[in-house]
């Protein structure tokens, strides 16, 4: 299955529940942002983004701002100092390396049995491994917004056993990370994010 990332238009298996919509497109925008840096398109397509009083609308309001005021190329350059580096970025957007330590390991191993058992066929993405955070927000999009044949709990298991052990604090190293300007308005999407879906799964419990 064709796992690339892309801005969900909202239309959906789900489309007359705006609240799951809702969820599957910002799950599906971190996966954008975290697989690759934005083009002059899609930093338009940001600076346009709409705001409320909540603390997830700030950090909408704070991407956007900060959509509007960046430059393609410094914000790619941003991306491959972060993410990709000379040897290594600053960061390692990885599962494994956020719970074990090391890259590959029983987090990754984990992770890709219990989607072998949801009948999800293996995931690359610019080869890069099922726990890489781009891709579990991919995954955890797809699981919402119904385009795979999967429980109705599924999007809460995967996000229970390998989202929220870890991504939330991975954003929040983006959002401190010195290297970070463009990228520390998406660490705070993301870090508003993960705190949300798990208040309300707990909630919802």
């Amino acid at each position: 299955m064709d796992m690339q990332p892309t801005v969900h238009s909202g239309r959906s298996a789900i489309a007359g529940d705006e609240i799951e919509c809702a969820r599957a497109r910002e799950y599906a925008l971190l996966a954008v942002l975290l697989a690759k840096a934005p083009d002059a398109g899609l930093l338009r397509q940001l600076a346009l983004l709409e705001a409320d009083e909540s603390l997830l609308g700030f950090a909408h309001r704070q991407l956007a701002v900060a959509a509007a005021n960046a430059r393609p190329e410094k914000v790619e350059r941003e991306f491959f100092d972060l993410f990709v580096g000379v040897g290594r970025g600053v960061l390692l957007p990885y599962g494994s390396y956020y719970l074990a330590g090391a890259l590959h390991d029983r987090p990754l191993a984990r992770l890709r049995a219990d989607l072998s058992r949801l009948g999800i066929a293996p995931v690359r993405v610019c080869g890069e491994p099922e726990d890489h955070a781009a891709i579990l927000c991919e995954i955890m999009a797809s699981l919402i917004d119904g385009r795979f044949d999967t429980p109705a709990s599924a999007d809460r298991e995967i996000f229970g056993s390998h989202v929220a052990p870890w991504l939330g604090r991975f954003f929040a190293d983006l959002e401190q990370a010195p290297a970070a300007q463009f990228y520390r308005c998406v660490g705070l999407v993301g870090r508003c994010f993960v705190s949300i879906e798990g208040q309300a799964f707990k909630f919802a419990a």
